[in-house]
């Protein structure tokens, strides 16, 4: 298991949209993918938990992911959320 903290840089933070694509992106690896915030941990491939968050930009936040391909998990979420991800 793993753990990152990151700092939320999109410009309207997590919106709808790009919750949407944040959970898409945890979907696509196997590991158990958590986010931590505001004293709540949710699982990052739930849109309703993630939606609960209400994150907004230079909100600190917990990436937690546990199995066989964390790393990249952790990895592509941090670059998401920083804003350096590719569209």
């Amino acid at each position: 298991m793993i753990t990152k903290s990151v700092e939320i840089k999109l410009p309207r933070g997590l919106e709808a949209r790009p919750v949407a694509e944040l959970v898409q992106l945890a979907s696509k690896y196997e590991s158990t993918v958590h986010i931590e915030a505001q004293s709540k941990k949710v699982n990052a491939k739930s849109i309703m938990g993630m939606m609960t968050l209400n994150l907004t930009s230079g909100e600190e936040v917990t990436l937690i992911a546990d199995g066989s391909d964390e790393n990249e998990a952790v990895a592509d979420m941090e670059k998401f959320l920083s804003g350096n991800s590719k569209k």
